[in-house]
Parts: C-alpha cells; sequence; structure tokens
C-alpha cells in the first residue's frame, strides 16, 4: 500500500504561512515524540527560510522516555532550543515563553539596548496533522480558542492567540508533504493517527505497527494482552498475523463460527496503542 495524503488546505496553508513569516520573531516546531524525524515535515526548513526554532516534543508521555532523551540530544547538537512535554495534561507548558525569551535574546537585548520597549514575541506553531498544536495553544492562552480533536486536519485556517502580555501564537494547519519518499515513514505516520484512516488499509497498518512492538517492546504488549509466547519469526506474516489474531480473539472481535475479524483486530491494536494503553513506545530512534 502506498500512503500520500496532500488535502488543498495544506496547500494553501504553506502560502498563508510564507505570506505571514515577515511578522513572526520565531517558530515552534511540534514533533511527535514517539517519532520525531518521521513527523518532521522535510518542506519546513525551506518554508521557514531560518528563523529561530524551539522544537517541541509532544506526547512525551506516551513515547519511551530513555529514547526521547536521545532525541533531546539530537536536536540541541543541531543548534535548536528542545523541549519534551505533554500538552494534553499541560506537562512542561510553562516552559515556552522563558524557552523563548532565551531564543530570542540577542534580538530582544538589541531592542533594549536602543531604548525600545519589548512588544510581545510572536511565534508561528507549526507540525504535522494531529500532533498537538491546538491542544498546546489553548493550554498557552488558558483557554479554548483553538478547535481540537483526536482526527488530523481539525485546524483549517490561520488564528492569532494571545498568551498572556508577552507572546502572541499564530496557529497554522498541519502540512503533510506531497509525497512520502520512505513509505517507512508513511506507515509510522498512519500508526500514530496523523493520516486519516478513511484512505488506509487499516489491516497493513496494524500489521505494521504490530511487528515494530514485537520486536522492540515485546513485554508491552505481552502484559497488555496477556500474551505468552513472542512470533517465532519476525520476517514471517503469518507469524505477527498470528498475534493480532490472538489479540483479536481476547478483545471478542469474532465473527460467525468463531473467526477472528481481523479488522476489528485491526482497529482495536491502532486504538489501545495511540492511548497509550501498551505503555510508552517510540517508533523509531536517532
Amino acid at each position: 500500500m502506498t500512503i500520500q495524503w496532500f488535502p488543498g488546505h495544506m496547500t494553501r496553508a504553506r502560502r498563508q504561512i510564507e505570506d505571514k513569516l515577515k511578522l513572526i520573531d520565531m517558530v515552534i516546531e511540534l514533533l511527535d515524540a514517539r517519532l520525531p524525524l518521521s513527523s518532521r515535515n522535510p518542506m519546513i526548513d525551506e518554508i521557514l527560510q531560518g528563523k529561530p526554532r524551539m522544537i517541541i516534543l509532544n506526547k512525551a508521555d506516551l513515547a519511551d522516555p530513555a529514547t526521547t532523551a536521545l532525541w533531546v540530544e539530537y536536536f540541541k547538537k543541531q543548534g535548536h532550543e528542545v523541549l519534551p512535554l505533554d500538552a494534553a495534561s499541560g506537562y512542561g507548558i510553562k516552559e515556552i515563553p522563558e524557552r523563548s525569551k532565551l531564543l530570542l535574546k540577542e534580538k530582544r537585548d538589541k531592542r533594549a539596548a536602543k531604548g525600545m520597549n519589548q512588544r510581545p514575541m510572536r511565534g508561528l506553531i507549526v507540525g504535522i496533522p494531529n500532533v498537538g498544536k491546538s491542544t498546546l495553544i489553548n493550554r498557552l492562552a488558558g483557554k479554548s480558542i483553538a478547535a481540537t480533536g483526536d482526527r488530523p486536519g481539525v485546524t483549517k485556517g490561520q488564528q492569532w492567540i494571545k498568551v498572556g502580555t508577552e507572546m502572541e501564537l499564530l496557529d497554522t494547519p498541519g502540512i503533510l508533504w506531497p509525497k512520502f519518499e520512505d513509505q517507512t515513514v508513511g506507515y509510522r505516520l498512519a500508526v500514530t493517527g496523523a493520516i486519516r484512516e478513511e484512505i488506509l488499509n487499516v489491516e497493513d497498518v496494524a500489521y505494521f505497527g504490530m511487528k515494530y512492538i514485537c520486536e522492540y517492546y515485546w513485554k508491552n504488549i505481552a502484559e497488555r494482552f496477556e500474551l505468552s509466547e513472542p512470533p517465532q519469526d519476525l520476517d514471517n506474516p503469518n507469524d505477527i498475523v498470528e498475534i493480532m489474531e490472538e489479540i483479536g480473539r481476547k478483545r471478542g472481535c469474532l465473527m460467525s463460527g468463531g473467526r477472528i475479524d481481523l479488522e476489528k483486530a485491526s482497529k482495536v491494536i491502532l486504538r489501545e496503542f495511540r492511548a497509550g494503553k501498551m505503555g510508552r513506545i517510540s517508533m523509531e530512534t536517532p
């Protein structure tokens, strides 16, 4: 299965971002802490034209903490300010304004040296669909301003949001890129919910996720689903499907004659992964 998804509003969003850059002091780039590189739009560097950037590893509560620490070092070495957080619970949110001041210290010092008053810092929030931009904005603003949802493509337009007296943020729709050169990236994004399920073969996506989890996080799913034996051969599709069927059996995904409804079982697997019910799992390492 080839995964592609580039709705028209995303093309417009890119043009709108480029139009607003002259108003922006800095960029807050949201990545999914479970797959920071796969959730990073390769067009962003080109679009943002070297603006100061803070990288936020959102959904850090769902990611393997040891792997997240490796990602923090990875991005720091690239010269970025990096902050793991969980926008849904608010963990780490309060650090954003102070970290932003550090990122813009040189610019703010120049204004102070000229005797100019400090105006609110203007930040642009970017990220792929369903990475938590609107949730983050609502947390920062202290009220529900941006529309949120557990599916990609909720934010359709741009809006300025005030964060206290020191910051103003511009929310933008999530932008995926036109073509995934590496289909593994597409599958990782599909597993975490960044791509609409309606365009996917849910069994293929669940198979991809289950194969990875069996290899690197077997203990997590063995405990969650009370599984006894890991697959004998990870490269044998039948062995992975057997695990998926066993999960389906335990979750009551049955059809007439006691057969396993693999599509239903696949949806259970993806739903429980995305909700963090399998434990803290990272889908890639630096």
